[in-house]
């Protein structure tokens, strides 16, 4: 009897399965057919800041006064953001754009709006190599405004100007724009006192075999060159000149007037006024040595300083004693291009400009902080980030303009988010730790948020142990990964997203990746396998001893080798200096697989009348932009190669004087050109190689895809099969995945055919909501 019911119960439950399989649909015909209630019901429990239907008319008729009037899309997401920080009162948004839409003209409209606002002041953090692009983008779009540029060596004098008209409201809208390499500029300075001799008697007992005598000593203390007081130390005592002069780390004043016991130190000797103007007018164009010496001669260095500084077009058009012009026509045109972009200054101070902003201008003098490509201030210890983080916190509201938002790990935004908006983060109670450090928040906010992978190895070592227990080591190391929960908290509350599709009207014209796996000769291969494999033998031995220093030793070897097979390659032992594997060159001057992948690329490229810019990473020891150049060349190709010796602001005047001059490829490193400079002549785009910064390759693969190309755009990454270049274009591409779900878009690139592992359940859902 037990027997049959047991076969009833499982009948029973079999149809029940059978019942349950009928009733279960895939995830994403479930998203297809309910999504557009799941959409509904989602923003009903979370209402948007801005709804689109219901915007600010005011604000619009601000944006149409403006002298460039930015598209529906951007005018949507200028709104939304300035909704955000005037009527929701948060401290700081996020535009999220992606590269090429626009984030320079939205910033600019959202700084027009706030300034009807009450926001006069706006402080701009830009890359050194867009300050001018700025500037000039500011004044083409903005009626009546004033700029400063904050980037030369006169930095301080000018905000000293600045302070001085602190109490001045602007009757127009003010901008000042800085470049994030001079705004975390330092200083070096030395201890600085005046030494007082002070003579003492000394008396020396008398003893058996020696009569008692006296004698005076001189002695030498630091004092305060200002009052004269004592220097002394933590116990009370007076401080030796000489070891005041060694000094520590920090700077110090003195305890009775408060001046300051230290001064600037100059690494260089300070320059003759008059060799500061003359350096200064040979870095125009057309003006050498002898030119400006004879300028400085016939006009004076006074009225010459004060035309550089003050007017810059009275010195183009400098005449002489008769009336004449100094300068001829052509003379004139290539100063005043250059000269839009450039600052001359004649300070020789190092004085650092957060610092000066931070102590001497009030809380609340600069209303808004526009950051550019916030995304480069992400690093924990970077002295950068700490800088944008003093601006940030010195200024009303703040506005992050970013095209990759996060490049795949947690941490990469727990340190925007502090540095923009610390009172949210401690609120959710991530804060410095009693030793002043903000490590042990940034794990718990990877915790909580990201993905930590921890490595449990057990060890059975019975050798002079008395007990039976086993040794446990763990370690742990982050992953790409952010959790919807992070998203839901950290991103969508205060990011405006803007994709170059949401524009429409055709204003972008095709855009296509695709990945090439390229075959090794039978050489490379051979020789490949042979240094793999000592290479991985070195790495195991060393890992078993607890030795981590060959791990970025061998990646870069097992990265670089193949595109750099063609000079010798000698592996030592970073730490002692051992031979581990020495390879002879294999390719010769023919070109590689790669190479030639790239020849024949080129040459339908060109049939086409489209420009090809090559990126390679390889630009120093390995140097492969020189092969490739000299490969191309003898290939019938035209080709320049961009090397960083080009200033950055001079960069985007480079490429065009080599476009003027009928190039058909350009080489350069991805890094150089990664943000801002718009490369609209060069639809088509290779890596040679990628590396691992998502930020980079994202950055640079849309260089050409921007508003005003005409022409489709292709993106072509070559890698070499079976190496660790495919392992490495993999984690690109997992880490791209991450990014762009914290970007408001699912990946679909070129490199998405390298992710095996597939959509999650949250990457599948949001696809699908995002397309519903």
């Amino acid at each position: 009897m037990t027997n049959i019911n047991n076969e009833i119960a499982t009948a029973d439950d079999t149809a029940d399965l059978e019942e349950l399989d009928n009733r279960t649909i895939p995830l994403n015909d479930f998203l297809v057919e309910f999504g557009e209630g799941l959409m509904a019901s989602v923003s009903r429990q979370l209402p948007p800041v801005y709804d689109p239907d219901r915007h600010n008319p005011y604000w619009d008729e601000i944006m149409d006064s403006l002298q460039r009037r930015p598209f529906d899309a951007q005018r949507d997401r200028v709104q939304a953001v300035c909704q955000l920080l005037v009527e929701q009162g948060e401290p700081a948004a996020v535009l999220n754009g992606e590269m090429g839409c626009g984030k320079t003209m939205m910033g600019i409209a959202a700084a027009a709006v706030l300034y009807s606002e009450g926001y006069r002041r706006t402080l701009v953090i830009a890359p050194p190599h867009l300050v001018y692009k700025w500037r000039r983008e500011i004044l083409e779009t903005v009626p009546d405004a004033k700029v400063w540029v904050l980037n030369g060596p006169d930095t301080v004098r000018q905000l000293l100007k600045i302070r001085a008209n602190r109490n001045v409201s602007p009757s127009t809208p003010e901008f000042y724009v800085i470049g994030r390499v001079r705004m975390r500029m330092g200083f070096d300075w030395r201890p600085a006192a005046m030494v007082r001799r002070v003579h003492e008697r000394v008396v020396v007992p008398e003893t058996e075999t020696q009569a008692g005598r006296t004698y005076t000593a001189s002695f030498e203390f630091a004092a305060c060159p200002a009052c004269g007081t004592f220097v002394v130390d933590d116990e009370g005592e007076r401080m030796s000149a000489a070891r005041f002069k060694r000094g520590d780390d920090n700077r110090h004043a003195c305890l009775h007037c408060g001046s300051p016991l230290w001064t600037l130190k100059r690494n260089n000797p300070p320059k003759d006024f008059r060799e500061i103007v003359h350096d200064a007018l040979c870095q125009i164009p057309t003006i050498g040595p002898k030119t400006a010496h004879k300028l400085l001669q016939n006009f004076g260095t006074d009225t010459l300083s004060v035309m550089l500084s003050d007017n810059v077009f009275e010195f183009i058009n400098l005449m002489d004693e008769n009336g004449d012009l100094v300068f001829s026509d052509r003379q004139a045109r290539r100063m005043e291009r250059s000269l839009a972009k450039q600052e001359i200054g004649f300070g020789q101070g190092g004085y650092q400009p957060s610092e000066f902003i931070k102590r001497y201008l009030p809380d609340g003098f600069f209303d808004l902080l526009l950051v550019d490509e916030g995304h480069e201030y992400k690093n924990s210890g970077s002295a950068q980030g700490q800088a944008m983080g003093v601006l940030a916190e010195k200024a009303r509201k703040t506005v992050l303009l970013t095209g990759t938002l996060m490049g795949g790990y947690a941490d990469d935004l727990f340190y925007l988010l502090w540095r923009i908006m610390p009172a949210r983060m401690i609120e959710d109670g991530f804060r410095y730790n009693g030793r002043n450090n903000l490590g042990p928040a940034a794990m718990n906010f990877m915790r909580q948020h990201g993905v930590l992978k921890d490595v449990f190895k057990e060890t059975n070592d019975g050798n002079h142990r008395t007990a039976k227990g086993k040794k446990v080591t763990v370690h742990t190391s982050k992953a790409p990964g952010f959790g919807p929960k992070g998203v839901l908290r950290y991103v969508l509350p205060y990011t405006a997203f803007l994709k170059l599709k949401d524009i429409g009207g055709n204003v972008l014209p095709d855009y296509h990746e695709s990945f090439v796996e390229i075959a090794m000769s039978p050489e490379q291969r051979e020789a490949y396998d042979r240094l793999s494999g000592v290479l991985t033998t070195e790495m195991r031995k060393a890992l078993a001893r607890g030795d981590k220093t060959l791990l970025g030793l061998v990646l870069t070897v097992l990265l670089s080798w193949p595109d750099a097979c063609f000079r010798l390659e000698e592996v030592r032992h970073p730490r002692t200096h051992q031979l581990l594997v020495m390879m002879p060159p294999v390719l010769g001057d023919e070109p590689s697989p790669k190479e030639a992948a790239l020849i024949e690329l080129c040459r339908q490229e060109k049939a086409q009348n489209r420009r090809v810019l090559v990126y390679t990473v390889y630009t120093g020891k390995r140097d492969t932009a020189a092969r490739l150049k000299k490969t191309l060349e003898s290939a019938g190709f035209k080709t320049a190669v961009l090397r960083s010796s080009v200033s950055t602001d001079r960069r985007e005047d480079w490429i065009m004087d080599q476009v003027d001059r009928g190039i058909d490829v350009l080489v350069c490193n991805p890094e150089l050109v990664k943000t801002g400079l718009d490369l609209l002549d060069f639809p088509t785009i290779c890596f040679m190689q990628s590396g691992y910064n998502v930020y980079t390759v994202q950055q640079a693969a849309r260089r050409s895809w921007r508003i005003g190309q005409k022409q489709p755009v292709k993106v072509h990454y070559l890698g070499y099969e079976k190496t660790a270049q495919i392992a490495c274009l993999t984690l690109m591409a997992k880490k791209i995945a991450v990014s762009q779900s914290t970007s408001g878009d699912m990946p679909d690139t070129g490199l998405d055919v390298l992710n095996s592992d597939g959509d999650s359940v949250e990457v599948a859902l949001a696809k699908q909501l995002v397309a519903a």
